[in-house]
């Protein structure tokens, strides 16, 4: 079991992960390797002390630096369900299932909403992982919305196993051309069913009969990951400290709320380090006076 799940590869968890590792913490961390696109898109970033006038590649690169220099993995994967346990928290990472004593959600915020349906029929239908589920749609109609390039290979996958895929994309440049892959003629609006998925509806209130809906997006919102978070908005609830309102489950940057700054989320993840830190010390207390 690991002392900590980091969800995210932004900048509050290259700064947690950096302090947990001084502290001589197990790590299993969760991202795209390539780390923050938002710092890689930043053709200026001058309000991050000691580095002035530094552009968004020069930054994600001295991150990537440090973090080789620790000796510090991330799992290029993406996490689709986190369950708490009497232990800690069950991680879904891929396929793989990851045990950990304490979460630390740095997520980033929220850049789409939920379809209307989404999460009502999430496991009646709709899914956000193609090779966990893929096999359930062999030889049926199922939707697809892609919201990133690099989950290409995912749509090619269950393409392999549906008779037929609508794919939504939101970017225009799609590379994948496939005889029973067919691009949704308008986006889609809302995953319709009544236990389970049945429909798709499309903006222009058309519908169309599927059997399933895979969601493939760069994270999944909160209260979906975790069930019972507590939520501030759009945000996750935190406080000081970057306590959630689950026991061990900490979060930092920008899913934490404004301001979306580089500097703000690098102090939020070294609080929430400590936190953890002290937060195992307590827990390993507990179970040496349990033990006595």
């Amino acid at each position: 079991m690991y002392d900590v799940a980091i969800i995210g590869t932004g900048p509050a968890a290259v700064s947690a992960a950096l302090n947990l590792k001084l502290h001589n913490k197990s790590i299993v961390w969760f991202g795209p390797s390539e780390l923050s696109r938002k710092v890689e898109k930043s053709e200026k970033i001058a309000n991050y002390p000691g580095v002035p006038m530094v552009t968004g590649p020069e930054l994600n690169n001295m991150f990537h630096n440090q973090i080789d220099e620790m000796g510090i993995e991330i799992q290029d994967k993406m996490v689709t369900a986190i369950t708490k346990t009497g232990k800690g928290y069950m991680v879904l990472g891929g396929n793989d299932i990851y045990d950990a004593k304490t979460v630390l959600l740095t997520i980033g915020a929220a850049s789409a909403k939920g379809y209307p349906g989404e999460e009502e029929l999430l496991g009646s239908g709709v899914s956000y992982c193609a090779t966990c589920d893929g096999y359930l749609y062999k030889g049926k109609t199922i939707a697809v919305f892609c919201g990133d390039k690099r989950f290409e290979h995912e749509v090619e996958y269950l393409s392999e196993l549906a008779e037929k895929v609508i794919l939504f994309t939101p970017y225009k440049d799609c590379e994948i051309d496939l005889p029973n892959v067919v691009r949704g003629e308008k986006p889609m609006k809302e995953i319709c069913g009544a236990d389970r998925v049945e429909r798709i509806r499309l903006t222009d209130n058309s519908e169309i009969p599927v059997d399933g809906v895979f969601i493939l997006r760069n994270s999944v919102a909160p209260a979906t990951l975790l069930r019972g978070l507590e939520s501030d908005g759009a945000h996750i609830k935190v406080d000081r400290d970057m306590n959630t309102n689950k026991a061990g489950c900490f979060a930092a940057g920008d899913c934490t709320g404004r301001p979306y700054q580089i500097a703000k989320a690098v102090g939020e993840g070294n609080i929430a380090a400590h936190s953890i830190v002290e937060y195992l010390g307590e827990l390993e207390k507990k179970q040496q006076e349990a033990k006595a």
